[in-house]
Parts: structure tokens; C-alpha cells; sequence
């Protein structure tokens, strides 16, 4: 199937805020890579949900930033970019480096200016076409004639819409039936929806499970046997790097398991670690036993989906909590409360704050497990932090916001000048982007055709989930999933948060070459 197709696809999808109208058009791509083969159905859903199924490319906005000349007229194919994204994703050690270099020019040359740019999109993370994954599932469902919540429930116990579509395309819903939850194999993890705070998230009345929020790593941990696999959130199979959690799952008194919990490092007084600790044990492949007595993890457990053959996915949450109490020993339990009263809620929540914890998740006790689903059955409640920074630079925009300055550079006062903290793209609407690439667009002081200098002038302010230590940034801080909230003309760069305001908002963050 020729990429170009895809590529007019992504125009017509980015070009219509109608849903029906993406629907219709995916679908009748989907249809036609269905006919090209199994692969191609996969890909093609796949890349117009602006997602690489290959894993890490080792490609950076860098990488792109200078490229050969665009080819004239469309020539790739889908098992073209297939191959080179292959080879991107196996690329390592000694010559990676050039490998990459040589793949990435050989790709871009032969594609035309169009197909370059959503490739670039893909590559880089800015497919911005409003056709993500709940779009995509509806575009299936369409053209395979299936009833949605089939591909749904397909796609959260094969773990991802991946391996779904061909199968809906080919077997219909009697080959979505055929897929089910297997142990060993992960499923898509529940998400919660978020709230600003309490009183917002129990308007509809409980009672409700009031869960401590942790900021560690979700894991997924299934048991058959004497055998133990730990996944993470997005699937990956970290087991050999946790060998503390094996351990307590392979401990439990069952033959099979599929549990959700976190894994999170704690200070010797019970607090937790900042997340960057955790995330930078889970995520090292050095000896895991040295690892571990530097850096040991606690388990907890705040869900069961499968036990001793039975799935218990539509199982209510009391009862699966029911189970998780006769399961597991108080210690690796997620603490709780279970309650109708928002007030006692609002208690727990100060006090998980008070702990160093990141706030609570109000569940629902009738709801079902919704893997991968997103809803309003799982509440998450979080103290939301911003800060008004200075932009110093901006980057060129790739793929749909090519054309435009989109990620910004953030910075915080420091004496007579700025110190960066960051950059984002996220938040930003279509007439912001607008808007801040005429912006700053008068305001740059230098360009390196792909990094814009500017003057610090413009304040914004950032919405942020919290500070990490970093080597990267001069400030030895960074922020933690920044989003553009507005910007301020009402303020000076003057009037700017200052890097010693930040500094407190960090309290006692540890290094990150700490333990």
C-alpha cells in the first residue's frame, strides 16, 4: 500500500473537526489496507493514530532538522517505512549512530514534502490530527461492521488496538470474542479521569474507594505457576529489573494472578522517594541486586483482574477488594478508605498530601475494571501547581505544526537574568500557536533553523504536576508534565516567578545520582 494514501488520509482527518467525518475516512482507509494484507491494516491504523508500533526510533527533532531534499513524486510504500522503522528500532551499539543517520536520510529523500512531514510527525511524537485511539476504534468497529464495544474490549485484553484491527477486518466479531485475557500477557491498565479537587470528584455520590495516590510506576504483575512477569504501564516487561516485587507476587497463595499496583522507592522514614528516583531504578539495566540494595522498592496492590483461572474484570471493585484483603498482607495494600462522606474524602486527601503523597484516586465501588479506558468510574485528585515563567526560545513546529514556533523554552528569574526549567508543546491550541509564532517571530534574536532565540519578554503561565532534579537544565531543576495554561501580557518578565520560588515548591527533592 503506497504511504501517499495514508498521507491524504491524515489531511482530510486533520482538515474536518467532524467525528463522523474522521470516522468515515479512516475507515474507508482501513478497508483498503484490509485488502493489501494483515500488516498493512495494523500500520495503517496504527501511524493514523499518529503511533509507531515499531518502539523507540532513537530519532529527535535534531535528526529531522536537516534532511536531504524531498523526492518529487510518492514512491514509498508502507512496508518501506515498515522496513526503515524496523531497522531505527533494532539499530544499537558501536555504528548505531550512523546507521540511524543513514536510514533516516534514505527514508526522507525518497519521500515528497508532504509524506516527510507526517513522517516527521510520526517519528517526533506531533501527529496532530484528532484521530487517536478512541477515534481509531470507531473507525474499525465502521469498517468492519462490529460493534464498538467488541473492539474495545478486544483492544484492552490484547493490550492495544494493534493487534486488534486485522482481526475485526478479517473474522469480525466472532474473532473478537476469541480474545481474552491470558495470563502472562498484559492488558491495557484502567485510567482515571481527573479533577481539581474533591468536592468536584464526588458530586455524584458514593460510597466510593478513597485510594492513596502514589507517584511511582504502575505495574501489572501476572503469576502462573512459579512464573512471575512485572509490566509496566506501557506494556514493556521490566521483570528482571524488579526482582523485590517478583518476589511478593510469587509469594501469594494462588496458582494464577493478574494484579495492578505501583512500585515506588520510600525514604528510611516512610516517605516517598521523588518520582525520578523510582523511575531511574525501574528503568537502569545494571545488576538488579545491587540496585536493589541501593534503591528498594515497595509493592502495592490496589487491584485484582484475574485469580486462580477467573477473570474478574467485570467484577464490582467491592468485590474485587474483598479479594485483594484476603490476598495480600496489609502492608502491600494500597492505603484506603472506603466512604460516602466528601468530608472525611477531603480528610484522607489532606492527610496523603501532609504524607508527601501525590493526593487520591476515588473509585467507584460498582464499577467494573475498564481496561484501558478513561472514564468517570476513577477519579484522580491532585493539588494542581503553576508557575509564571519567561519563554527564552522556541523550537520550529514538525508535521501539522510545521510552519509554526510551537515548543517553548521556559524559564524562571534569577538574579538579571533566566534560568531554564523546561520546554513544552503541550496545552497549546491552534490560534495559540498562531498567535505566539507571530510572537515570538518578533521577538527572536537569533535562529539556528531550528531552535528561535528570543528576547525574554513573554510570560506564560505553566501548569505542572511537580519538580525533578536535573543535570540537563542549569537551574538543577525540571518540571514535570508542563502545559500552557494562557499566556500573561498582564505581567513583565520582571514580575516573573524566580527561581528561588521554585526552589521551595521543590522542598527536599534529591539528586538524581542519589540512591
Amino acid at each position: 500500500m503506497e504511504l501517499a494514501v495514508l498521507v491524504a488520509a491524515s489531511a482530510v482527518v486533520a482538515a474536518t473537526r467532524s467525528r463522523t467525518a474522521k470516522v468515515a475516512e479512516l475507515a474507508r482507509v482501513l478497508k483498503l489496507a484490509a485488502a493489501e494484507g494483515e500488516r498493512e491494516v495494523m500500520l495503517s491504523a496504527a501511524f493514523l493514530s499518529g503511533r509507531v508500533p515499531h518502539g523507540r526510533l532513537g530519532v529527535g527533532y535534531r535528526t529531522i532538522a536537516s534532511l536531504p531534499p524531498p523526492a518529487e513524486r510518492a514512491t514509498l510504500t508502507l512496508a518501506d517505512v515498515d522496513a526503515a522503522f524496523t531497522a531505527l528500532a533494532v539499530a544499537s551499539g558501536s555504528g548505531s549512530a550512523t546507521t540511524r543517520r543513514g536510514t533516516v536520510d534514505a527514508l526522507f529523500s525518497a519521500a515528497t514534502e508532504q509524506e516527510r512531514d507526517f513522517l516527521a510527525g510520526l517519528v517526533t511524537g506531533e501527529v496532530r490530527q484528532g484521530a487517536l485511539d478512541g477515534i481509531m476504534q470507531l473507525a474499525v468497529a465502521q469498517a468492519a461492521e462490529v460493534p464498538l464495544e467488541s473492539v474495545r474490549r478486544a483492544a484492552m485484553l490484547a493490550g492495544s488496538l494493534d493487534p486488534v484491527v486485522a482481526v475485526a477486518l478479517s473474522h469480525g466479531v466472532d474473532g473478537l470474542a476469541e480474545i481474552l485475557l491470558e495470563v502472562l500477557r498484559p492488558i491495557a491498565p484502567m485510567l482515571a479521569a481527573s479533577s481539581p479537587n474533591v468536592a468536584d470528584a464526588t458530586t455524584t455520590g458514593g460510597p466510593w474507594s478513597v485510594e492513596r495516590k502514589l507517584d511511582g510506576i504502575r505495574i501489572q504483575a501476572h503469576k502462573r505457576g512459579g512464573e512471575v512477569r512485572v509490566f509496566t504501564r506501557s506494556l514493556d516487561d521490566i521483570t528482571e529489573r524488579l526482582p523485590e516485587v517478583v518476589e511478593v507476587v510469587a509469594a501469594l497463595p494462588a496458582e494464577t494472578l493478574v494484579l495492578d499496583g505501583e512500585a515506588i522507592a520510600l525514604r528510611p522514614d516512610g516517605r516517598p522517594q521523588p518520582f525520578q528516583i523510582t523511575g531511574a531504578r525501574t528503568a537502569s539495566t545494571r545488576d538488579p541486586a545491587q540496585l536493589r540494595e541501593q534503591t528498594p522498592l515497595t509493592t502495592y496492590v490496589f487491584d485484582v483482574l484475574h485469580m486462580d483461572g477467573a477473570s474478574l474484570l467485570d467484577e464490582p471493585l467491592s468485590a474485587r477488594r474483598e479479594v485483594l484483603e484476603r490476598l495480600l498482607q496489609p502492608e502491600n495494600r494500597v492505603a484506603s478508605v472506603v466512604t460516602e462522606d466528601p468530608e472525611m474524602t477531603q480528610q484522607f486527601f489532606d492527610d496523603q498530601i501532609a504524607a508527601g503523597h501525590e493526593g487520591v484516586v476515588i473509585k467507584d465501588l460498582a464499577s467494573p475494571y475498564a481496561a484501558g479506558r478513561r472514564g468517570g468510574s476513577w477519579v484522580k485528585v491532585k493539588p494542581r501547581h503553576t508557575l509564571d515563567l519567561v519563554v527564552l526560545a522556541v523550537e520550529r513546529g514538525s508535521g501539522r505544526r510545521r510552519g509554526t514556533l510551537s515548543n517553548i523554552h521556559l524559564g524562571a528569574r534569577s538574579g538579571e537574568g533566566f534560568i531554564m526549567l523546561g520546554k513544552t508543546f503541550k496545552g497549546m491550541t491552534d490560534e495559540m500557536l498562531a498567535w505566539q509564532t507571530t510572537r515570538f517571530t518578533e521577538l527572536a534574536t537569533d535562529d539556528d533553523g531550528w531552535v528561535v532565540t528570543v528576547r525574554p519578554e513573554q510570560v506564560v503561565e505553566i501548569a505542572f504536576d511537580g519538580l525533578q532534579r536535573s543535570s540537563r537544565y542549569p537551574g538543577g531543576l525540571a518540571l514535570r508534565f508542563a502545559r500552557v495554561l494562557r499566556y500573561r501580557d498582564d505581567k513583565s518578565a520582571a514580575e516573573a516567578d524566580t527561581i528561588e520560588t521554585v526552589r521551595k515548591l521543590a522542598g527536599p527533592v534529591t539528586d538524581e545520582t542519589d540512591p
